[in-house]
């Protein structure tokens, strides 16, 4: 796995050397380009494949309700798909700018593919992906986010997939796609009509955004390890609690704080090169054979399993999370 970010004024550019198709077990001849564009070159025998990820930091007054725009360019070979999963999160809108469709799955069920625009609402079970030559954006929406700019609840979308020209849920950003195809190679132009536009709309306030902020801070809350002590913390009624959850976060609090100490563990594993899983995990585990059960509930897959596949798309977009979120 090869690695390498630097950072350009609030631009934090990201290039990946990413798994190549479902048989990929080595690769020979990868390089770093140096330019007006950094990128990793992905040699595998005849094939030859390159990866770009760059990432636009959002202003101050809008990271309560979004993560980072992520910007996407892939090249294949013989359409032969780049492949990597994303951790459970927040509900996510993906933009395709030019070239193919991405494919998206939720952890065991079928691929799907929509035209320029797809969505997941919040997820406690892996989201697969699989890009072949296209540019694309993504964003994701907070808790906070989604009171303000989505319509419905969000416990209707968890751990789905949709078309978000079409979903009502999704409708305030869908116009975002439109931005993205009219000028594809232009990073910068695009970033910022992107910013200037979610300025543009921004919705009124809503009445719950105080509460929904201080349930996300005390999911983050390491000491918090149960739905009372969540509950007494906030100054909520356990009734209160889970109204709001399931309104604005997907899922009951208990899925919540079951997912939390999930990417706690998740998070040091990844940020800590050559830190092994028993140094990872988070201490409300009862024991590691309990540690393993979540992690196969959540991601499909052992530990282990999880530990031989590459993961640069996924570990680095992690880092940068970590960076200005924390786990989640």
């Amino acid at each position: 796995m090869q690695y390498s970010p630097f950072y350009e004024n609030n631009l934090v550019v990201c290039c990946y050397l990413l798994q190549l198709g479902e048989n990929f077990s080595s690769c020979d001849g990868a390089k770093w380009c140096v330019g007006d564009r950094e990128q990793i070159i992905l040699e595998n025998g005849a094939q030859r494949s390159i990866a770009e990820v760059r990432v636009h930091i959002l202003p101050p007054e809008m990271r309560r309700y979004f993560s980072a725009l992520y910007h996407f360019r892939v090249d294949t070979p013989d359409h032969s798909p780049l492949i990597d999963c994303h951790y459970p999160d927040w509900a996510g809108i993906h933009f395709v700018a030019s070239g193919h469709q991405h494919r998206t799955s939720i952890n065991g069920e079928p691929a799907v593919e929509y035209d320029d625009c797809i969505a997941n609402g919040p997820t406690t079970r892996a989201l697969g992906l699989e890009l072949r030559t296209s540019l694309s954006w993504s964003i994701g929406l907070t808790p906070v986010g989604w009171a303000r700019y989505a319509n419905g609840a969000a416990a209707d979308l968890a751990n789905k997939v949709v078309d978000a020209n079409e979903h009502p849920a999704f409708a305030k950003l869908a116009p975002i796609c439109e931005i993205v195809q009219e000028k594809p190679g232009e990073f910068e132009h695009t970033a910022r009509r992107i910013e200037k536009f979610l300025s543009a709309i921004r919705p009124a306030c809503s009445p719950h955004e105080g509460k929904v902020e201080a349930i996300h801070n005390a999911l983050r809350e390491p000491a918090i390890g149960d739905v009372e002590s969540l509950a007494e913390t906030l100054g909520f009624s356990r009734r209160t609690l889970e109204r709001l959850t399931s309104r604005f976060f997907g899922f009951p609090p208990k899925t919540l704080l079951r997912r939390q100490r999930f990417l706690r563990s998740l998070s040091r594993f990844t940020v800590e090169p050559g830190r092994s899983w028993s140094m990872s995990v988070d201490d409300q585990y009862v024991d590691q054979a309990h540690f393993v059960r979540e992690f196969r509930t959540f991601m499909g897959m052992t530990p282990s399993e999880y530990a031989q596949m590459p993961h640069p798309l996924l570990d680095s977009i992690f880092v940068q999370r970590l960076a200005e979120h924390g786990p989640n």
